[in-house]
């Protein structure tokens, strides 16, 4: 038995005295190397390190539904390596043919794959559409089943907001959302509860639709916990080249000095941040408690994420990730950890609501980009508290 199949085998048999895991569907957009779908569900079945400590997976992937075969898909060859059944549509995956639904809970991967983009660069991934049907099969049944969905909800506002009213309708624990919330701090800082923070940024690179997400979740993430909890987003506005750079160094220069403490945590910082060879894209956002925050997306000089803030009078600032990884996308292990710890306990690790609000956040941000001016979202007054002790991985 060659290694792989051997991890495979071990992780899909039950463990000698401990308590039946729980079935998992896996609806997936693709499933190739490094695909989300990858590094998502291939966690569910051959284990992961969280806090660089290596477990096995608490539940057990006993289906799936793949809406998009490439030449290079890994689905066929796990399913005969770890057992698990491909189903052809939704509804057999989450009933295993039977008509009832027959699994614990669905963890959605609706990231990757051969789908059309809007014409202001919005990857038109179908989880709006997908998680319809996952729905249309629960409700019917009652089915008050975890489900996890990958990233943001959908690349449309009103699309994201009927699938959350759907589920928050249902009764499902829910979670959402990216592995960079999770996922180790350098160096390690943690917003206390009430903090109060006047204004924060954040930065990474990479395309604006798919890594602005990421961006946007990791200013969310620590700014979340100021006051008494979130209070949501009044306006936005998106500049991009000399624009952005202009309201760096003008109306926007609270930001500057906060922008350049997110820099110096780059690993590989060097240069001017207003050097328009980086190419930025500046999203600026208004939140309706009065807090200034801004993410800039630069092409040059960022790696991964940063955050800086001015924290009960403190100027703060961290990245997120560790500057020299040891192994591929470890980041993943503390997403994949919240999404098991959901599905055992049956309790969200996070709130929805900031993917929610992250969501939507970018919704309007591409709607600013198309009509080059600020858009108001009364849409946005979404309200949450944080965790009091926010969990993400130290190691």
């Amino acid at each position: 038995m060659k290694r792989r199949q051997f991890v495979g085998a071990l992780a899909a048999a039950p463990l000698l005295g401990a308590p039946k895991r729980k079935t998992v569907a896996a609806i997936v957009t693709e499933y190739r190397h490094y695909s989300h779908a990858d590094v998502v569900i291939g966690r569910l079945l051959a284990g992961y390190s969280p806090n660089a400590k290596h477990m096995l997976p608490r539940t057990h992937v006993v289906s799936m539904y793949t809406d998009q075969v490439p030449n290079n898909d890994m689905s066929r060859d796990l399913s005969a390596r770890n057992g698990f059944k491909i189903y052809d549509t939704i509804e057999q995956a989450i009933t295993l043919g039977t008509g009832k639904v027959a699994v614990d809970a669905v963890v959605f991967v609706g990231e990757h794959g051969n789908y059309p983009t809007t014409p202001l660069g919005q990857k038109q991934y179908p989880r709006f559409e997908l998680m319809s049907k996952i729905l249309d099969v629960l409700e019917p049944q009652k089915a008050k089943i975890p489900i996890f969905s990958d990233k943001h909800l959908s690349y449309d506002w009103t699309k994201a907001k009927t699938m959350y009213d759907r589920v928050k309708k249902l009764g499902s624990p829910f979670m959402a959302g990216s592995s960079i919330p999770v996922t180790i701090r350098t160096p390690d800082v943690v917003i206390p509860p009430g903090a109060r923070i006047d204004a924060a940024v954040a930065m990474g690179n990479g395309d604006e639709d798919a890594y602005g997400f990421h961006l946007l979740e990791s200013l969310q993430c620590m700014v979340e916990r100021r006051g008494d909890g979130e209070t949501g987003v009044q306006w936005v506005h998106r500049l991009a080249g000399e624009e952005a750079i202009n309201w760096i160094n003008g109306e926007g220069a609270w930001s500057k000095p906060l922008f350049e403490a997110a820099a110096q945590r780059q690993p590989k910082w060097s240069g001017e941040l207003t050097d328009p060879v980086r190419r930025p894209v500046l999203f600026i956002v208004q939140y309706k408690d009065g807090l200034k925050a801004a993410g800039l997306i630069l092409q040059r000089g960022a790696s991964s994420w940063s955050w800086a803030g001015n924290v009960n009078g403190k100027l703060e600032s961290t990245y997120f990730g560790l500057p020299d990884r040891s192994r591929p996308l470890p980041h993943f292990d503390g997403l994949v950890w919240c999404i098991e710890e959901m599905i055992v306990t049956g309790k969200p690790v996070y709130p929805v609501e900031r993917t929610l609000l992250t969501t939507g956040t970018l919704a309007h941000l591409f709607q600013s980009k198309g009509k080059h001016a600020r858009v108001e979202t009364p849409e946005l007054a979404i309200t949450y508290r944080p965790p009091a002790k926010p969990w993400y991985q130290h190691a």
